[in-house]
């Protein structure tokens, strides 16, 4: 009987941690939230911050990481999306919240290389707590968040994946990041705020 008394209570207080865990997980932004401000390293070794980009109209927030190949996959079309959009003051920001020890290609060091070798027009900077990729409800590399700036707060426009043709850039029918900003900046509500991103799960610390 004591045995199954111990049992009953190991299992208990088990399910009783886990429960308690996962309730002080954030839930993550929603559409129409206002971010909160946060820092964190760049590649470049300077601390930026979403305050940084006050003077922007918007910000495309976008998860990713060395490792995943569907980051691999949209790294052209990434930049290629900053160099249009940040010249209309809506530039890129290229998060990597992966626990590095899970993946070596994901290590800072690792971070610093590749922005220089595909020539990153755009900050790639870590989430070393993960708080970030948590506060926002990230969950998969890439992940994108289309910000629009309201009265010096950064609102919540879009959330999804950057186009419909994850593996392959030719055979893309809708660009719904470029969707996104363009109806933003023209003043209209996006029309697809809310698309399945496709990638890799982000890898959490234990």
């Amino acid at each position: 009987m004591n045995r199954w008394l111990r049992l009953s209570f190991l299992l208990w207080l088990t399910l009783g941690l886990s429960f308690l865990a996962h309730a002080q997980l954030p839930k993550g932004y929603t559409l129409g939230d206002a971010v909160a401000d946060f820092q964190l390293k760049n590649v470049d070794g300077r601390t930026i911050s979403l305050a940084d980009y006050r003077p922007q109209k918007g910000l495309i927030v976008v998860f990713t990481s060395n490792h995943c190949p569907f980051s691999k996959a949209y790294e052209d079309r990434l930049i290629a999306i900053d160099r249009r959009f940040s010249a209309q003051n809506y530039p890129v920001l290229a998060i990597m919240s992966n626990d590095p020890t899970a993946y070596e290609d994901d290590s800072f060091e690792n971070m610093k290389s590749r922005a220089r070798d595909k020539g990153y027009s755009y900050a790639y900077a870590i989430d070393e707590t993960q708080r970030v990729a948590k506060a926002f409800g990230a969950t998969r590399t890439p992940e994108v968040y289309v910000l629009k700036q309201t009265n010096g707060q950064f609102i919540i426009e879009y959330v999804g994946t950057i186009d419909d043709s994850p593996q392959d850039g030719a055979n893309v029918q809708r660009r719904y990041v470029e969707e996104a900003v363009t109806s933003l900046l023209a003043g209209r509500p996006v029309q697809s705020p809310l698309t399945k991103p496709i990638g890799c799960a982000i890898k959490w610390k234990n």
